[in-house]
C-alpha cells in the first residue's frame, strides 16, 4: 500500500485513513505481519502494532532479519549481532516508557524504567564485548591480507547487487562448490579461492557481500572490515543481473557503495549475468547500453571463457616464453613463484638447472629479482 506524503505521520507513519484502511486489508487476507518500507520511531511501531492488531517491523529490521539467518562465521554473526543492538539501543528507550507508566508515582521509579536502565545497560556491555572480539578478528584478517599482497597472486573481488550470481561465477572459476543460493544476501562473508587462469597467472578471487540501496546505516558500521577487503583488489569485477530490468539503477548504487568504502578508483570490469533469463531482444537493448560489458550465463557457463581472457586483459597478462638458469640451491627461492607460471620443461644438469616456462612480464620480473637478491641467479 502506498501512499503519497511529505513526510511520515509522526504518529502512525501513515495517515489515520489509510491505517484504518491497512487494517481492513489485514482481516481480509488474515497476514499477521506488516513490513514498512521506511524506518519506523519506536512510537509509530507501537502505534500502528497497537492499531493494526499485527507484528510491524520497518525495513532494517527485515534486512538484519535476512542477515542473521545466512551468516555462518564467527566473524559473520558477531557483525550482524553488533548492527542489531546498535539499531535496538535507542529503541528501548520508547519501550521503557510505555512499561514504566505500569508503575510509576510521585517520587517514585515505575519498574519498566528500572527495567530500561538493565537492559541498557547489558546492551552497551554486549556492544562493548562484540567491538572488542571484532578488533581482534580484524587484526587476524589484517595479517591474512598482508599475507595475499606480499604474494605473487593477483586478488581479484567480485562485486555487486545483492542476488545477481557472484557466489555462482566464482565456483564456476574456482572448481569450488561455494553456497549458492536465489536469495537476497546468501553471502554474508568475504571468501577468498585460488584460481588459475588459461594464463598459467594464478589468482586469488575474492566472493563478497552484496550491496543493496540504503543500506542501513548500522549494518554499514559494522560490515565496515568486511567491506574493507575490497579496497585491497588489484581488480573488481562488477557484477549485475541482466534480466533485472532495474540493472542500471542498481549498478549506479553499487558504485556509489564503492564510492563509500575507498575503491571507486580501483580497475573493473562489468558483467552481466543471468542472460540465459533474457530474450534476444533484451540481449540486444543490452549491448547498447554496455557496449564494454561481459555477458555470461553462470548457470548454463555460457562465456564463461570470455570472462577469463577478460580477467587476464584488465590484469595485463600476456603470455612470454622465458628460459631461467638457476643454481640447484636456487629451487627454493623459484619454488615461491611456481604457481603463478606454466612451465614448459625443466632440465636438470650437474651444477645448473634450466627451466622454460610462460608468464606475464610482471610476474618474470619479480621472480629474477627475488632470486637475484639472494644470489641464486646465474
Amino acid at each position: 500500500m502506498i501512499q503519497n506524503l511529505d513526510y511520515p505521520d509522526p504518529r502512525h507513519y501513515l495517515g489515520k485513513g489509510k491505517v484504518d484502511f491497512a487494517k481492513r486489508m489485514l482481516e481480509s487476507c488474515g497476514a499477521k505481519t506488516v513490513i514498512t518500507r521506511h524506518e519506523l520511531s519506536p512510537s509509530q511501531a507501537f502505534n500502528l502494532e497497537k492499531h493494526l492488531g499485527a507484528k510491524v517491523i520497518d525495513r532494517t529490521q527485515l534486512i538484519l532479519k535476512i542477515f542473521a539467518d545466512h551468516a555462518t562465521t564467527k566473524e559473520g554473526k558477531l557483525e550482524v549481532e553488533l548492527a542489531s543492538l546498535k539499531y535496538q539501543l535507542p529503541r528501548l528507550k520508547g519501550y521503557g516508557k510505555i512499561l514504566s507508566q505500569t508503575g510509576g508515582g510521585i517520587g517514585t521509579r515505575g519498574p519498566g524504567e528500572k527495567k530500561l536502565e538493565i537492559d541498557r545497560r547489558l546492551a552497551q556491555d554486549r556492544i562493548t564485548r562484540l567491538k572488542r572480539e571484532l578488533e581482534e578478528l580484524k587484526r587476524q584478517r589484517e595479517v591474512s591480507r598482508k599475507r595475499r599482497v606480499d604474494s605473487t597472486s593477483p586478488l581479484v573481488s567480485f562485486v555487486g547487487y545483492t542476488n545477481v550470481g557472484k557466489s555462482s561465477l566464482v565456483s564456476l572459476l574456482s572448481g569450488e562448490n561455494l553456497l549458492i543460493q536465489d536469495k537476497l544476501f546468501a553471502t554474508l562473508d568475504t571468501r577468498v579461492r585460488r584460481v588459475r587462469l588459461t594464463s598459467g597467472l594464478q589468482i586469488l578471487v575474492s566472493d563478497t557481500v552484496g550491496f543493496i540501496r540504503e543500506l542501513p546505516h548500522e549494518l554499514m558500521e559494522s560490515f565496515r572490515a568486511t567491506l574493507d577487503e575490497v579496497r585491497f583488489s588489484d581488480l573488481l569485477v562488477i557484477v549485475s543481473d541482466a534480466s533485472d530490468t532495474a540493472v542500471r539503477e542498481k549498478l549506479a548504487v553499487v558504485g556509489k557503495t564503492l564510492e563509500e568504502i575507498g575503491s571507486g578508483e580501483i580497475e573493473s570490469i562489468h558483467v552481466l549475468n543471468k542472460i540465459d533469463r533474457c530474450t534476444a531482444e533484451r540481449l540486444m537493448e543490452l549491448r547498447c547500453i554496455f557496449p564494454e560489458s561481459v555477458m555470461v550465463s553462470a548457470l548454463k557457463g555460457e562465456n564463461i571463457d570470455e570472462l577469463v581472457v577478460a580477467i587476464q586483459r584488465a590484469l595485463g597478462v600476456e603470455k612470454k616464453i622465458w628460459t631461467l638458469r638457476l643454481k640447484p640451491d636456487g629451487l627454493v627461492c623459484f619454488m615461491k613463484f611456481r604457481d603463478s607460471l606454466e612451465i614448459i620443461s625443466q632440465e636438470y644438469r650437474e651444477d645448473v638447472i634450466e627451466i622454460q616456462y610462460l608468464s606475464s612480464d610482471e610476474i618474470h620480473e619479480r621472480m629474477i629479482s627475488s632470486i637475484c637478491e639472494e644470489g641464486k641467479c646465474l
